[in-house]
């Protein structure tokens, strides 16, 4: 009984029952009732439910961040998990720069949900579409190898010039001033606050052998 409740379970997932659209204005003359209408009949034949559909205008798009208010709300959407999937027309429609589209391709494989683009031919329910996913990951573990080997060559190149690396040293006047107000029974907050440092230096001038 168990087994079938599991498959039946699995079936259900298949189905993608909750599917958001996503529309936004653009330059290649494809309005958002055009992208829509064309996402929900290709929903339609896959056999997909439709729950959310998310437009966002080219007078609406945000100056920041987002692209556009819609979608930020469907980006928390997907950081909620609230879907199964995601249809687009177009990959343009999804990030500014290929950072903002590879950081929201990253936050759907996290949440395991699909992604349909129309136009460049993805679909993440398929085996071949997933191999999207498995490049994003082989690009990410580049992207992290990259940036400690810089940040490695950095701290070379600074120790080879002499700098001093980690925190700059307190002045002794300082660290003398932080022990002899802690002799007195003051508090760490009350010291860093009178000195005018960080709590951090104080404790670490407490914490540092005589």
């Amino acid at each position: 009984m168990e087994e079938k409740i599991r498959f039946a379970a699995g079936n259900i997932s298949k189905k993608r029952e909750r599917v958001a659209l996503y529309a936004k204005s653009g330059t290649d003359g494809q309005t958002t009732e055009d992208q829509l209408h064309e996402l929900r009949k290709i929903a339609d034949q896959k056999g997909w439910q439709i729950a959310r559909e998310f437009v966002d205008q080219s007078t609406s798009l945000s100056k920041g961040r987002g692209q556009g208010p819609a979608f930020d709300e469907m980006f928390n959407g997907v950081k909620r998990g609230d879907f199964d999937l995601i249809m687009v027309w177009n990959v343009d429609r999804l990030g500014r720069s290929l950072r903002q589209l590879i950081s929201f391709l990253d936050e759907l494989h996290s949440k395991n949900i699909d992604l349909f683009i129309n136009k460049q031919g993805v679909d993440t329910t398929t085996p071949a579409g997933k191999m999207l996913f498995q490049m994003l990951d082989v690009f990410a573990g580049f992207e992290r190898s990259m940036i400690q080997e810089r940040v490695k060559k950095g701290l070379k190149e600074a120790k080879n010039r002499g700098q001093r690396l980690g925190r700059p040293r307190v002045p002794f006047a300082v660290e003398s001033k932080i022990r002899e107000l802690r002799s007195t029974g003051k508090g760490i907050r009350r010291i860093a606050t009178e000195l005018r440092v960080g709590v951090s230096t104080v404790m670490r001038v407490i914490d540092k052998p005589l």
